[in-house]
């Protein structure tokens, strides 16, 4: 096999290798007295020249650090949330390390650290040429080169995306690429760090040297640094390291993976197949190490002899304390926790690189005090998970004037692994966002998504007093991007309700789909949908609203879908856009992350949010008047708190497989899903759970959350609305007064207006024609509803004139001319009259006679 060829640059080989070493030693000793000496003026030397040739200059830079999320908890106070590392650390200060720790290092590692210039000479010398022969791989490493060994591991090991299919075999070259190269590869690398260890010691105090070696150090698997490795073996702090705890630890940085203690099986195997550094065998090789450590301590003097003994003699006690990284940790606030990482992970100026080494703290918006009794409503009455059946539930609730994501509630069990088993309700889903954010692709949101029409409604300059036909019918054509569209579908409304003429706000209230599909008839339906999309609507794959949402989506803006909301959309998406109405139709992109503060106590700058006004303030009025009327004795009133904050909100069913409630105070938004995630259809009205019916779990889940919602961010009353949007349009009311009542109920009808049958009256007019019509005639309110009063077919009777008292002459005339004969009972003309029946001012029917008795008549 042939052998590399070797350049006096790179390495140093054999013989001459030797001697070039031996000119550059004689530098590296006066380096070693005097580190402040510029061995860049050295001249005269082929070894200098090799070694001034190797990089001079190394930034320690910042090493991995874990991320950590922050929450608001129900006390108003930050708490941790989760966190994320590739390499568990807790950087410290000097001062927070036990002397016992440093006295411990310093004994086992570099007794003279305080002494040297960088570089420990004769014991490099050494080692170098036990690398030239292939004898050794380490050793005579001073703490500094030891710490530029570890920079160095570091810079290797971060350049090293957790994303690479090859992640865990690179970052084994990172560290056997910078320990174990033995012959020219070895001596060059000696060579490097003790140029670099001689600079370090220029540039740093052998404190910030000592500490920063502790903080950068392994000490086995995923923990780093001084202070994670005392949280983790012994449940402890660096400052409160006992002895045998401290010596443990120094004893383990030389092989932090075979001197290890956290594995009860061993931390390695023997050439025979036998597990060594077990619990079974006392931990024998950290206990030796440890014990060395200690023996060198006490030769130090840094120890007693009692001290000694008294350490020796103690075994090995891992107190193992987990550092549980990932949302796993985050326990009912895992879909939260999902949602941001997935947020970082999906920034390109943050990125997975920074979430898992970047030490940044991540103060996240989610708010305890909204989430907890929104937890606890979930627990209450949802399912985790349904038998046979796909079931989900999600709630989340949004500051509506910024965006602000408080709480994410979900009922099933988060598990973001492999393994997760969804037929007992584990998934990684954030079933509140989209695809992007949390891996789902929304639901049918139903008719929650009716808020659109109704803006666009408004947008167009209609009025929610103005009336239309809302009757089930074939509604045809409908106005699609511009263009007429024929359509053969008639819709239906819920509990086969025939629908009926009335006022938008009517529609709104009883959320009649009859009545929006009359709206949306006099709209675009293509306007529709760019209004959702404005309000920051999407599919839950990402895709925009006005386009097909997958490959068997024929009519993404036809009135079924745009009206009745079919279209899969995220409960996020559509809280978003409810708040928006409730701000005033401004629109603030929801975001979970309030502030990132980096590992240097520096501001990161946010992913991109913004609020923006996307609809008037006119127009958000006057929606969210008629949209209170849902949460008022509407479909929606099962849902509300009742705690005396106005609210707007929209119920949704979609095909009895979904169920969805909206609803938001000026404050905050909330939005429910509880339904179908995927799978066959089912009949969620036909369920129940702890006795209650399943599709009614919309309105338990919103009513906690919106409830303490409106405890921590109380909503005040909503904008009047405009007056010109809630006008009253007056229209020419016919008259239909002798037509028969079916031509007049078709002719009202026709004109825009709804009719009722009245109570049958007398009249001159024929039986079954209108006698009367209330109101009569003229300009009235569109969509006025008209009382038909159909005729008897019999006169009306009359009041007969009171005659008491007048010439009998008189009487006679004016009941006559009243239409009734006289009985005069032998009266005379000019007789007073003293009595009649019937008596005056009494009905009677037409041509009916009347008596009347007169003075002198012999009465």
């Amino acid at each position: 096999m042939p052998q590399k060829n070797r350049t006096l640059k790179g390495v140093l080989g054999g013989l001459m290798g030797l001697v070039g070493l031996s000119a550059v030693a004689g530098v590296l000793a006066t380096a070693a007295v005097t580190p402040a000496i510029a061995i860049a003026g050295v001249s005269g030397s082929q070894a200098l020249s090799i070694f001034e040739n190797l990089p001079d200059s190394l930034t320690p830079g910042t090493p991995m650090e874990p991320t950590v999320f922050y929450a608001t908890g129900t006390d108003g106070q930050p708490f941790e949330l989760a966190r994320f590392f590739d390499q568990n650390r807790v950087p410290v200060n000097f001062d927070q390390v036990s002397p016992l720790l440093y006295d411990a290092i310093l004994s086992s590692e570099d007794k003279s650290f305080y002494e040297h210039g960088g570089v420990n000479l004769g014991a490099t010398v050494k080692a170098v040429y036990d690398n030239i022969r292939g004898t050794s791989s380490r050793g005579a490493s001073t703490i500094s080169q030891q710490f530029v060994k570890n920079v160095l591991i570091q810079q290797c090991e971060q350049n090293v995306s957790p994303g690479d299919k090859k992640y865990a075999e690179k970052l084994n070259a990172c560290w056997s690429d910078a320990t174990n190269a033995v012959g020219s590869d070895g001596v060059e690398r000696k060579l490097q760090e003790m140029r670099y260890a001689i600079q370090i010691e220029k540039d740093y105090s052998k404190n910030d040297i000592l500490l920063g070696y502790l903080n950068i150090a392994n000490f086995g698997g995923q923990t780093y640094g001084i202070e994670a490795a005392s949280n983790y073996y012994f449940g402890t702090t660096a400052a409160n390291l006992t002895l045998d705890q401290a010596a443990t630890l120094a004893g383990a940085v030389q092989n932090p993976n075979r001197f290890r203690f956290d594995k009860p099986g061993g931390s390695w195997t023997d050439g025979s197949g036998k597990a060594r550094n077990s619990a079974e065998d006392g931990y024998a090789d950290s206990k030796f190490r440890r014990n060395y450590v200690l023996d060198r301590m006490l030769i130090d003097g840094k120890i007693t002899k009692k001290q000694h003994d008294d350490a020796v003699a103690l075994p090995i006690t891992p107190n193992i304390h987990p550092s549980t990284q990932g949302c796993q940790a985050a326990g009912q606030q895992g879909y939260f926790c999902q949602y941001v990482k997935n947020v970082i992970e999906g920034d390109k100026s943050l990125g997975a690189d920074k979430l898992r080494r970047g030490g940044m703290s991540v103060y996240t918006s989610l708010d305890m005090r909204v989430q907890q009794p929104g937890n606890e409503a979930m627990t209450k009455y949802a399912p985790v998970y349904v038998e046979g059946k796909s079931f989900g539930t999600s709630g989340v609730s949004i500051e509506a004037d910024t965006g602000r994501i408080l709480s994410i509630v979900q009922n099933t069990t988060f598990k973001d692994t492999a393994d997760a088993n969804k037929a007992l309700g584990e998934t990684g889903l954030v079933y509140a966002a989209d695809y992007a954010h949390g891996r789902s692709e929304g639901f049918g949101v139903g008719s929650t998504y009716k808020i659109f029409t109704l803006v666009e409604w408004l947008k167009q300059g209609h009025s929610v007093n103005e009336a239309l036909d809302g009757r089930w019918q074939l509604f045809t054509p409908f106005t699609i991007c511009g263009k007429k569209q024929p359509n053969k579908d008639k819709t239906k409304n819920f509990g086969n309700n025939p629908g009926y003429k009335g006022t938008v706000m009517q529609f709104t209230k009883a959320s009649l789909n009859t009545g929006f599909y009359a709206m949306a008839q006099q709209l675009d339906l293509c306007d529709i949908n760019e209004t959702a999309t404005s309000m920051g609507v999407h599919y839950g794959n990402g895709k925009p609203v006005t386009e097909p949402e997958g490959p068997n989506d024929l009519a993404p803006n036809g009135p079924f879908a745009t009206t009745l909301g079919s279209k899969h959309i995220a409960p996020i998406q559509m809280a978003g856009a409810y708040a928006t109405v409730a701000n005033n139709g401004v629109y603030c992109t929801p975001r979970a992350i309030d502030k990132i503060v980096g590992s240097d106590g520096n501001d990161i700058p946010l992913p991109e949010s913004s609020c923006t006004q996307v609809i008037s303030p006119e127009v958000a009025a006057t929606a969210a008047y008629a949209l209170q009327g849902v949460m008022n004795g509407g479909t929606g009133a099962p849902a509300n708190p009742n705690d005396g904050t106005p609210l707007i909100g929209k119920t949704g069913t979609n095909q009895d497989a979904g169920t969805a409630m909206a609803m938001s105070s000026t404050k905050v938004a909330t939005f429910v899903y509880a339904g179908k995630v995927e799978g066959p259809e089912y009949k969620l009205s036909s369920m129940s759970y702890k006795g209650n019916a399943m599709n009614r779990i919309r309105y338990n889940v919103s009513k906690a959350l919106q409830r303490a919602a409106d405890d921590i961010y109380p909503g005040t009353k909503f904008t009047t609305p405009d007056k010109n949007l809630t006008r009253q349009v007056l229209k020419d009311l016919p008259n239909v007064v002798g037509m028969p009542i079916d031509q007049a109920t078709t002719t009202l009808e026709d004109a825009g207006f709804s009719v009722q049958v009245g109570t049958p009256v007398d009249s001159t007019l024929g039986a079954g024609l209108v006698a009367t019509q209330t109101p009569g005639a003229g300009q009235v309110p569109a969509g006025t509803t008209v009382t038909l009063s159909p005729s008897t077919g019999n006169p009306p009777a009359a009041n007969v004139p009171n005659v008491v008292g007048a010439k009998f002459s008189d009487a006679k005339k004016a009941l006559e001319d009243a239409g009734f004969s006289v009985d005069d009972k032998g009266c005379n003309g000019g007789s007073p009259v003293t009595a009649q029946n019937p008596p005056g001012g009494s009905p009677a029917p037409p041509g009916s006679t009347v008596s009347v008795v007169c003075i002198g008549n012999g009465h």
